[in-house]
């Protein structure tokens, strides 16, 4: 077995998952460098700060670790982990470019015996298929005997420090047993939970895709139950709090589907189930609902307007959080878009408040101009579209002095309660 002091780490791609394991590889006394193509983001963690709030300053300024956006400063690495998103495409396809991207930019450091290992979520193959040959044709070297091959997805869950990278079990693969025990070197000093040694490959890249596969297909069962509770009248928490008094009933609730992973990867196997000539219906029916929920919560909020006969021309509407999930700051594949989108659609200004969104983010990705400050009385509907603990601890009483006598609350996810909003899915 290789001991940890032999490698000498690179990790491509400081977001969520790859700095925490930047910092955690340092920790554990391996000499580590972390490489990141955006220039400012490296700036920002070398003056000891996290752009993306999930690392205290402390944590990054008392770090071992060196962070760079110079290719070069990869040279004389011996392990290379690759952290990079892997997004889909306006046409729900795989974009595979920022994977290949991150195998250019390694590719020509690679050394005999180099490990590389990708964390990113992909469908069973793309490591072998897609990385490894990348991987060859760059350094001219050969898979398997010279480049050395593995695959660890990533379990990170942005703004939850209770499943962090140390308390979650940690799932390892290799090309060979030899490979997977180096790999099991690298990471079992950063992981308490421990790790679990998948039989290949191929094995842990399926188990990554199906785990936010399966989460994505309950929470569109609890939103189509939504869809119906709506139609006949009843308050779907109400319902699923009856029904969870059964001791095998799972505790999912309805809400908005985003982010990098649940409301993406799906995408990812079913490509490659339909390349091998199976067209899944229950995975891609299920991607159709959480997508059309932003829709519905605007099309309640304006139904709930008129019927307060509210001129929807000069209606205004605040949207309280634009992140795809409570307590972070990430905004990719947001389903708070649908609803701003949606409420233009009926001539309804919408303004977006959200305290950890950077502002400059919002407009140069959605073209959104978010406000700086909320005034009191000034809204015909509010919606609270994510759970912030901001806005929770600002209290239902102060959320609805921000909107006129008659103006209608929509808790989406019913954070204060069945009696203390209008509307909630």
């Amino acid at each position: 077995m290789t001991d940890k002091v032999q490698d000498k780490i690179a990790v491509l791609g400081l977001g969520y998952v790859g700095l925490p394991l930047a910092l955690a590889f340092a920790r554990a006394g391996f000499a580590t460098t972390g490489f990141d193509t955006n220039a400012s983001h490296i700036r920002a963690l070398n003056a000891g700060a996290d752009p993306n709030g999930e690392v205290a300053g402390a944590s990054l300024q008392g770090s071992a670790a060196r962070f760079t956006a110079d290719p070069a400063d990869l040279a004389g690495c011996t392990a290379f982990v690759v952290a990079v998103p892997t997004p889909v495409t306006d046409a729900k396809k795989p974009d595979m470019e920022p994977l290949l991207g991150a195998c250019r930019i390694i590719a020509p450091h690679l050394k005999p015996g180099a490990l590389v290992i990708v964390e990113s979520t992909v469908y069973p193959g793309v490591t072998e298929e897609i990385c490894g040959p990348a991987l060859a044709a760059g350094s001219g070297l050969k898979i398997y005997d010279d480049i050395k091959l593995a695959y660890s997805p990533e379990r990170i869950n942005p703004g939850d420090a209770e499943h962090s990278l140390e308390n979650v079990v940690k799932i390892i693969s290799a090309q060979d047993p030899e490979t997977l025990d180096r790999v099991e070197a690298i990471y079992a000093p950063l992981v308490k939970a421990g790790l679990h040694r998948a039989r290949s490959i191929k094995t842990a890249e399926a188990a990554k895709v199906i785990e936010n596969t399966q989460r994505d297909l309950n929470i569109a069962l609890v939103n189509e139950f939504a869809l119906i509770f709506s139609r006949l009248g009843l308050d779907t928490l109400e319902v699923l709090e009856a029904a969870g008094t059964k001791w095998n009933f799972l505790p999912f609730r309805p809400g908005l589907v985003g982010g990098h992973c649940i409301g993406v990867d799906p995408y990812y196997l079913t490509y490659r189930a339909e390349q091998v000539g199976y067209h899944p219906e229950v995975i891609l029916a299920g991607r159709r609902i959480n997508d059309q929920m932003g829709r519905h919560v605007a099309q309640e909020m304006i139904k709930a307007m008129l019927a307060r006969k509210v001129d929807l021309g000069r209606a205004r509407v605040l949207i309280l959080g634009f992140a795809f999930k409570e307590n972070c700051a990430d905004t990719r594949n947001t389903r708070v878009k649908d609803i701003v989108a949606e409420l233009a659609d009926y001539s309804v200004q919408a303004d977006v408040y959200d305290p950890l969104v950077s502002a400059e983010a919002l407009r140069e990705e959605y073209g959104i101009d978010p406000i700086q400050d909320l005034k009191k009385g000034a809204y015909d509907g509010i919606v609270v579209a994510v759970a912030h603990s901001a806005f929770v601890q600002m209290g239902v009483d102060n959320i609805r002095a921000l909107g006129r006598p008659n103006a209608v609350l929509y808790d989406i996810k019913g954070v204060f309660g069945r009696l203390a909003s209008d509307l909630r899915l």
